[in-house]
């Protein structure tokens, strides 16, 4: 396939599940949202930076999923830990220029990639940081911790608790409604809420838990 078809036949999908869902995104943004995935498909011909490489698949599973988690964003300064090739934190950062995003990943191919989807995309959001989030010490803490593939929540909290602050939300996505992994939240945090992600075009469940300090 030509790199002319492969635009054309992203900006197809991204045209029909952006209309499927209701959003509202500018032709720029759209634009970009094209441009990161030619970039993940053309990296990872040499890198395996994700798994998913069928364009439809990369429009919803990458895209959709994770622009569905925009209404529970908390505050203006976030961080997606274990962020792998960018997702959730591009798509919600081309989406939402207001808030400060800092992407962590401990993989040094990954932070390549990432470092030039910034540069080509223009991205002034974004900081990217090479890193274990454990080994992470920011002067600045986070108002919300997002992870998408980062073991259970009960790891996650103990990982990432120091990048919240007081009042900071810690945003695990999942895909099945993770009954058990909710039974076993440390004692000092508490469910804010578990909300099911609807992503019309996609059959898959999805879920987003959100939790606080205590």
């Amino acid at each position: 396939m030509s790199n002319k078809t492969v635009l054309e036949t992203l900006q197809a999908y991204l045209v029909e599940a952006l209309d499927q869902n209701d959003y509202a995104l500018s032709n720029i943004i759209q634009q970009k949202l094209i441009h990161y995935l030619e970039l993940l498909l053309r990296w990872n011909q040499v890198f395996n930076l994700t798994a998913i490489r069928d364009p439809h698949d990369m429009v919803w599973l990458h895209i959709l999923d994770s622009l569905s988690i925009t209404p529970y964003l908390h505050g203006a300064r976030l961080i997606d830990v274990g962020t792998g090739a960018g997702l959730p934190g591009i798509p919600l950062a081309l989406t939402q220029p207001d808030k400060a995003f800092v992407l962590v990943d401990s993989n040094g191919k990954k932070i390549r990639f990432l470092t030039q989807v910034i540069l080509e995309l223009g991205i002034q959001n974004v900081e990217v940081v090479h890193a274990r989030c454990e080994e992470m010490q920011p002067t600045v803490k986070f108002d919300s911790v997002i992870s998408r593939a980062f073991s259970t929540i009960a790891v996650m909290l103990q990982s990432t608790q120091h990048l919240a602050d007081d009042d900071g939300q810690f945003l695990a996505m999942k895909g099945v409604y993770p009954e058990q992994e909710l039974e076993n939240i440390p004692d000092n945090f508490k469910l804010l809420g578990v909300h099911k992600l609807k992503i019309n075009g996609l059959a898959a469940e999805r879920h987003l838990v959100c939790i606080g300090r205590k």
